[in-house]
């Protein structure tokens, strides 16, 4: 298989790491973002922008409200998918898997990583849920700014959503239309990847 130059290597993970290395010295604006797909128990997708923070030896990992609608779908199916394109190399990876939460020292840390801003909307936000006004929500923010203090603790319905994925697809922009496309995957988390190439 002629798997060279950007599509080389072994490690799904550590190709992944080296296209958002690359991808952060050219993309304006988050080159972070993942296109986030995951289903309601009616098998309705959804699907948002959310910023992944962590590239791990075998997982993707971002953070949100476990009680949001992304994180209410997650908890039901555990499952989710997600894209990340970059149009500045003209490249993107696709990945579906299965998930787990990230609650412990882990969590902790990034949320402590946060501004202070963000940290007390975390508390603020009951994500998804509808709101009356905008000075509803600052209310709120001023609220959890009195019990919380300057140096809040994580909420305990915030924290990492961890991909394990079964499927990972690299794709680049090739003229004419015929991109190059390989996918991996493997039938189960930690067993072994097989890759093929597809038509585009």
């Amino acid at each position: 298989m002629d798997r060279t130059g950007i599509f080389a290597g072994d490690d799904p993970f550590a190709l992944a790491r080296s296209w958002l290395t690359e991808a952060e010295k050219t993309e304006p604006n988050d080159p972070n973002a993942i296109a986030l797909s995951t289903v309601d128990p009616q098998g309705m997708p959804n699907a948002r922008m959310v910023l992944l923070k962590e590239i791990e030896a075998d997982a993707f990992v971002f953070y949100t409200n476990y009680g949001s609608t992304k994180g209410q779908e997650i908890e039901a199916s555990g499952k989710a998918a997600f894209v990340m394109h970059w149009k500045s190399l003209r490249r993107q990876i696709r990945v579906r898997g299965i998930t787990s939460r990230e609650e412990g020292p882990q969590a902790d840390d990034y949320y402590s990583s946060r501004s202070l801003k963000s940290r007390l909307g975390a508390w603020a936000s009951r994500q998804s849920q509808p709101l009356s006004s905008r000075a509803a929500l600052m209310a709120e923010v001023a609220k959890v700014t009195m019990e919380h203090g300057p140096n809040p603790k994580r909420p305990p319905y915030w924290g990492g959503i961890r991909i394990h994925p079964v499927e990972i697809e690299f794709w680049a922009d090739g003229a004419f239309r015929l991109h190059d496309r390989f996918r991996w995957s493997r039938d189960g988390v930690g067993l072994a990847w097989s890759v093929e190439r597809l038509n585009p």
